[in-house]
């Protein structure tokens, strides 16, 4: 995939930015650069690659990551947070309508 300058120009509008010519076209060097690293990375073969957690466990594969579990520590207190609200319905926080 590549790109072309009215690409360029038409991303440059959407994000609202000021590009003269000589900026669009760097940009587009830019671009096309970026996609053809993504082309090239597509056209790796990775069946049967296991994708990795950390890019350390590809150098250190008996590396353990500590990660803590994942469990509950606090208490509910939902309902004693809401007994203060101006209005709450089935747990929730109702607020004024503020957009037509």
């Amino acid at each position: 995939m590549s790109l072309e300058l009215a690409d360029v120009h038409r991303l440059a509008v959407l994000a609202q930015l000021e590009l003269n010519e000589e900026q669009s076209a760097r940009t587009l060097d830019k671009l096309n650069g970026i996609f053809a690293l993504v082309e090239q990375l597509r056209a790796v073969d990775t069946t049967g690659v296991e994708p990795l957690n950390h890019p350390i466990a590809a150098l250190l594969p008996d590396l353990a990551l500590r990660l803590r579990a994942d469990e509950v520590t606090e208490a509910n207190r939902r309902d004693a947070y809401q007994q203060v609200a101006p209005a709450t319905q089935d747990g929730l926080y109702l607020v004024p309508k503020v957009i037509e």
